[in-house]
């Protein structure tokens, strides 16, 4: 894909030193952000029997707050671009705790929409997005295995919060857990500390006045061209101050956007139905919740590692074809779940599963990176998020929908197979076009270089061969007034 972002940068980011402070507190931040909506399903019987409301209800409490932490992404950029990482993830860690400390008074289920859903999601989101940003402007040699550290958040903190919670549940009932979850998440505040702005040393190329001049010109013919260009088109200009929507003529991301909304709809569904599935199958609750620790823990190892895979000179080159690898393996997993026999078989599927699902998080955001560069990230997962929150949001529904219709599990790990592996081979195909698109322009772009060079040295020659010749003249008629002022 494109040239990775130094370039672009202006500086040279440390790979190391605080920027694995850094990490830390997107560790954090990022592990509340994914794991929390789906930690809170413990606390949802009660809740059903308090409010006497369906489980379809209740359930719409992790769905909207999902949803807004997806929608919020295009907010959250737009403040990380003005103000930086650290007051945005600070911010956020506030709006969250104060939505569940506002939950635990919550008189109607309206009333957890409200708090825990819309306002604790948009704190969510608040989390999210600059944890990833801040870690761009940090690394780039190492980038991958920070991605894969902060990304292990998610496993940790779900293997920790599920237990949490139902300790809370069983002392203090859901009220009371709800105002102790508020001071807990907190610490995304104390997380968002560590996020220190990156102090920028750069060091400016030495001026050519030739090519100065020359582009100085043009700069103006271009200013003058802008200037028109933004009187035509102002709500576009004014948009472009906040968010680089111009992400949207960038071949690579659209490949990107088109085959994550693929991916999306089958991504999340085999992880709910995990337990419920097992269940289905006639096997107690403690063992069908044990292949979610088992999942768990296997992710928990995997993402880590697949950003050191990652980080080789052998894969880094081209990444892309090893995001594409890991979702066709997710694919091919839950295609293969209904097939194996018994318990052991969803063991075997846990443990396939739990490495698939840890590569493509580890790898989801780095893509993102390695596409549209460390200055552009904020705007491309903001405007990414937004886009992907539809199938965040529909795709468990539409699975549950075929079981219900079909009054088996098998047909909706099939369907969400089926999309994953459709994702991932457009993905695969696309890149790999991409990838040649992108050597050609690259040649081209050095030939039309070269012509260029060639252009101005020809063009100094004759005015070289010009000021030559206008030397002589002058010098001949100084000869010849010379000649005609003597006696």
């Amino acid at each position: 894909m494109p040239r990775s972002a130094s370039s672009n940068l202006g500086y040279t980011p440390p790979d190391g030193g605080w920027g694995w402070a850094v990490v830390f507190g997107s560790f954090i931040s990022i592990g509340f952000s994914y794991a929390f909506p789906k930690s809170l399903t413990i606390y949802f019987k009660e809740i059903q029997e308090y409010f006497s409301i369906s489980y379809s209800e209740i359930a719409w409490v992790s769905s909207i707050m999902l949803a807004t932490m997806y929608a919020g992404g295009p907010v959250s950029s737009i403040l990380v671009n003005r103000y930086g990482s650290r007051p945005v993830v600070i911010a956020g860690g506030l709006m969250v705790g104060v939505a569940m400390v506002m939950a635990s008074f919550g008189t109607t289920i309206l009333h957890l929409y409200l708090c825990v859903g819309v306002i604790g999601g948009f704190g969510l989101a608040f989390n999210l997005q600059p944890s990833l940003t801040i870690i761009s402007k940090y690394f780039l040699v190492k980038r991958p295995i920070a991605n894969g550290l902060a990304m292990a958040g998610s496993p940790v903190f779900l293997s920790t919060l599920a237990p949490l919670n139902q300790f809370l549940f069983d002392h203090f009932g859901w009220r009371g857990s709800f105002l102790i979850l508020g001071g807990v998440l907190l610490n995304c505040c104390m997380a968002g500390s560590l996020m220190r702005p990156i102090k920028i040393k750069t060091k400016l190329p030495p001026r050519k006045a030739t090519d100065e001049d020359d582009t100085g010109k043009l700069d103006v013919t271009s200013q003058r061209a802008g200037q028109d260009e933004s009187k035509q088109s102002g709500c576009a200009a004014k948009l472009s101050q906040f968010i680089d929507v111009s992400l949207f003529k960038h071949r690579g991301y659209l490949i990107y956007l088109v085959g994550n909304v693929l991916m999306f709809f089958g991504f999340f569904a085999p992880v709910v139905f995990l337990a419920p599935y097992a269940k289905h199958q006639g096997i107690d609750e403690y063992s069908a919740a044990f292949l979610l620790s088992i999942f768990a823990l296997v992710d928990m190892f995997a993402r880590p590692g697949t950003g050191l895979v990652a980080n080789t000179r052998w894969i880094r080159p081209k990444i892309q074809y090893f995001f594409s690898f890991a979702v066709i393996y997710n694919g091919l997993c839950h295609i293969m779940c209904p097939l194996l026999p018994g318990y052991s078989g969803l063991v075997v599927y846990a443990v396939f599963f739990g490495l698939a699902f840890g590569m493509v998080c580890a790898l989801l955001f780095e893509v993102l990176m390695d596409l549209v560069g460390a200055q552009r990230f904020s705007s491309a997962v903001g405007l990414a998020t937004i886009i992907e929150c539809g199938p965040v949001l529909l795709g468990p529904p539409i699975s549950g929908l075929l079981v219900d219709i079909f009054m088996d599990y098998k047909y909706m790990y099939f369907a969400c197979g089926m999309m994953m592996l459709l994702g991932g081979i457009f993905l695969f195909i696309m890149n790999y076009y991409n990838y040649r698109w992108l050597e050609k322009e690259g040649k081209q772009r050095k030939v039309d270089e070269l012509e260029i060079g060639s252009a101005k040295e020809l063009a100094a020659n004759e005015e070289d061969k010009d000021n030559e010749e206008e030397i002589k003249r002058s010098t001949a008629e100084e000869a010849a007034d010379s000649t005609c002022k003597e006696p």
